[in-house]
């Protein structure tokens, strides 16, 4: 039924593009982008067991929110959605499956990291755009350092765009730490995930922490990288998704545990993910299915990651 309800949803918005009153059009997009941003509509993927499924319909739904965005810029909602779907959709299907390219196809590998790089970064944008639309100047604060003034006028409600485009910032410099452009900028990014672990801490099942793993398990120590923050952080996750979500097992292996050659480490945690029932979670579905996939991949192909196999 919510499949239909979307369906529905996305038929009316092409619908709607064509109502000539501009008015009345207005307010008709503006009622559909709220259904379409809805809860339920997020469920609609999040929930589903079928990656490939979701992988060919993202495209589509990625761009009709955007084309929808266009005609009402101000619709706050919209924006973070349509920001958070690109960085899901440069994640999950674009820069694992480069993930797991073999060395021998290095340009089809290149070209998809650069691929996923731009869009992490169009989505990061999208969503920083609603930010600054709801809280003038909170950009221009931010590139200027002055974290403060940026977010303390942040509230409850805009944790998630926080999240996502923080997310989608870190994410771009991962694939490209040689980009220093970028990496001297990562201190905003930091400073506003912060901001999220202080407003809500649970937010997402304890996303943040998962986001902190990765973040101080990748990044080099002189900017600021700590395997023994990443492992704080890797605890309470575990503990505020109730060892539900495969992120924190995955983020820990394919960071610190390989940074310090602990196989015997990287094995524990890639076993955690598989031990996951996909099917007892549905708000997690998807993310544990793709995650467990992951898993396998990585430990079909432990010798990539390891000096010595024992």
């Amino acid at each position: 039924m919510n499949k239909l309800k979307h369906f529905l949803g996305i038929f009316s918005v092409l619908c709607l593009l064509a109502i000539p009153s501009c008015s009345v059009k207005k307010i008709a997009l503006n009622k559909a982008a709220d259904a379409l941003t809805g809860e339920s509509s997020s469920n609609v993927f999040l929930t589903d067991n079928d990656p490939e499924l979701v992988g060919d319909a993202l495209p589509f739904t990625i761009k009709m929110y955007e084309s929808l965005m266009v005609s009402i810029p101000d619709h706050y909602e919209l924006r973070l959605q349509t920001g958070m779907l690109y960085i899901m959709y440069a994640n999950a299907y674009i820069q694992s499956p480069a993930d797991q390219l073999p060395d021998t196809e290095f340009e089809k590998k290149e070209f998809m990291y650069s691929r996923a790089k731009n869009l992490y970064l169009r989505g990061r944008d999208i969503v920083m755009e609603g930010m600054d639309r709801r809280f003038p100047h909170f950009i221009k604060h931010l590139k200027a350092k002055r974290f403060q003034q940026a977010l303390s006028v942040i509230d409850q409600e805009s944790v998630p765009a926080l999240y996502w485009a923080s997310a989608g910032w870190v994410a771009a410099y991962s694939i490209d730490p040689f980009d220093m452009k970028l990496g001297i900028t990562l201190p905003q990014a930091e400073a506003m995930m912060k901001k999220v672990l202080e407003l809500d801490e649970d937010f997402n099942n304890g996303s943040v922490h998962d986001f902190f793993i990765l973040y101080y398990g990748s990044i080099p120590e002189y900017m600021g990288g700590s395997a023994k923050k990443a492992r704080e952080h890797f605890k309470k996750a575990v503990r505020l998704s109730k060892g539900r979500s495969a992120s924190p097992y995955l983020s820990l292996a394919s960071t610190v545990s390989i940074k310090e050659q602990d196989i015997k480490e990287f094995k524990h945690l890639l076993n955690q993910v598989l031990k996951i029932d996909p099917n007892q979670y549905p708000s997690l579905r998807l993310q544990n299915t793709i995650y467990q996939r992951k898993a396998r991949w990585m430990l079909d192909h432990i010798d990539e990651y390891f000096v010595e196999i024992k």
